[in-house]
C-alpha cells in the first residue's frame, strides 16, 4: 500500500509502505474509511519538532476492522470503530480515572493517513458504532478520534457550565472545536479570538457569540472591556505558544478555569504571576476515548456537525498539498479521500 511518509521539514511523500499486519494478539487492522491532516502534524512539518528518521503520519481515523488478533474481545470484523489517537487498555488505575490518553501502556498513533492502519490494544481503543454509518457523516465521526475529543476536553477542563462566559484562544480546528464544545455544554457568551473571516464565520456557526480580532496583551484588554474588567469565567488554550498562554491566563477572571490543549512549545511560566492570578490550569493530550461514546451519539443523533471542520478535500494521494494548504493557511483542516472516491 501506499501512504504518507515525512522526511524532514516540508517534505511529505506519498510513497511505498508496508501494509499494516496483526502483531499483538490484542491488535486490529482497519480499513481507514477517511484521513486527515491534523494541525499538531504541522510542529514536525515545519521542523519545529524535529524528526531524526522517515516517519509514517496521521493519528487521526475511523473505518472498518478487518482483522482482530485473538485475544481481541469486543472489536470484530465488519465493524465500523473510531478510535482515539493514544492506544489505551481503559482498564488500568489511569484510565480508570478518565485519562485514557496517559494510559500505562499508551502508544501514541501514527501512520493513519494511508488505506489501513493497526491499531494496538484494540479492546480499549476503539468504539463501534451501532451499525455502519453513511458516508456523509463520515467526516464528523472523523475529528472525534482528536480534534473534536480534545477540543471537548479543552471545554470539560476549563469547567465549561451552562450560563459560563468563554473565551477561546486559537481558531484552528481544535479551537474551532472548542467553540461547539463549549455552546453544548451551555455557555451563554463564547468569545472566538480569531483574525480570519471564514474562521470567523465558522465560529459564528459553531455557537460564538463574539469576535476578537486581537491579539497578546491588546486582545486581553479587549476580553477585560468586554467582561466588566473581570476576565472570562473560562479560557480554553488551543496553540500552544508562550503568547497563547499568556494570553489565556491573563484572559481569566481570578478563580475561574483554564483548558490548555495546544501542544505546548517554548512554553514557560511564571511561577508568581500564576500564583497572585488564582485560576485554575489544566490541559494535556486530551483523554478521547473518555469522550467517545458520548460524541458517537451526538454525531450520530444530529446534534453537532464537526465534520465542518474541514474546508479541504483532497485525494490521499495529494496529502502533501493538504499540509501545504494548511501550513500557508489556506486551509483550517484538510480531508484525505482513499483514492478513487469523490
Amino acid at each position: 500500500m501506499r501512504g504518507a511518509v515525512l522526511y524532514g521539514p516540508r517534505d511529505v511523500r506519498f510513497e511505498e509502505r508496508d501494509e499494516p499486519k496483526i502483531i499483538k494478539p490484542t491488535d486490529a487492522v482497519i480499513r481507514i474509511s477517511s484521513a486527515c491532516v491534523c494541525g499538531s502534524d504541522l510542529w514536525p512539518y515545519r521542523g519545529i519538532q524535529p524528526i531524526v528518521q522517515p516517519t509514517p503520519m496521521g493519528h487521526e481515523y475511523c473505518g472498518t476492522v478487518e482483522a482482530v488478533g485473538r485475544e481481541v474481545r469486543n472489536i470484530k470484523p465488519g465493524q465500523f470503530v473510531v478510535g482515539s489517537f493514544a492506544t489505551s487498555d481503559n482498564s488500568c488505575i489511569i484510565c480508570q480515572h478518565g485519562y485514557q490518553s496517559s494510559c500505562v501502556q499508551r502508544e501514541f498513533m501514527s501512520g493513519a493517513q494511508s488505506p489501513f492502519l493497526r491499531v494496538p490494544l484494540a479492546d480499549g481503543t476503539l468504539v463501534p458504532t451501532p451499525d455502519v454509518p453513511s458516508e456523509d457523516l463520515i467526516p464528523s465521526l472523523l475529528t472525534l478520534s482528536d480534534v473534536m475529543g480534545t477540543g471537548w476536553f479543552a471545554a470539560d477542563a476549563a469547567n465549561v457550565k451552562p450560563g459560563s462566559t468563554v473565551a477561546v484562544v486559537g481558531d484552528g480546528a481544535v479551537g474551532l472545536l472548542g467553540v461547539l464544545s463549549a455552546k453544548q455544554m451551555g455557555a451563554k457568551r463564547i468569545i472566538a479570538m480569531s483574525r480570519h473571516a471564514s474562521r470567523q464565520k465558522l465560529a459564528r456557526e459553531f455557537g460564538a457569540t463574539d469576535i476578537v480580532e486581537e491579539r497578546g496583551e491588546a486582545g486581553v484588554e479587549r476580553i477585560k472591556e468586554m467582561t466588566k474588567r473581570i476576565g472570562a469565567d473560562s479560557v480554553l488554550e488551543c496553540v500552544g505558544t508562550q503568547e497563547s498562554m499568556t494570553q489565556a491566563i491573563n484572559s481569566t477572571r481570578p478563580g475561574g478555569y483554564i483548558g490548555y490543549v495546544g501542544v505546548p512549545h517554548g512554553v514557560s511560566l511564571d511561577g508568581e504571576q500564576l500564583f497572585f492570578s488564582h485560576v485554575h490550569l489544566h490541559g494535556g493530550p486530551a483523554p478521547v476515548r473518555r469522550y467517545l461514546p458520548e460524541l458517537i451519539k451526538l454525531v450520530l443523533n444530529g446534534k453537532i456537525n464537526p465534520g465542518k471542520v474541514f474546508d479541504l478535500s483532497l485525494p490521499l494521494d495529494q496529502v502533501a498539498e493538504g499540509y501545504r494548504a494548511m501550513d500557508e493557511r489556506r486551509a483550517i483542516k484538510t480531508l484525505l479521500r482513499p483514492n478513487g472516491t469523490k
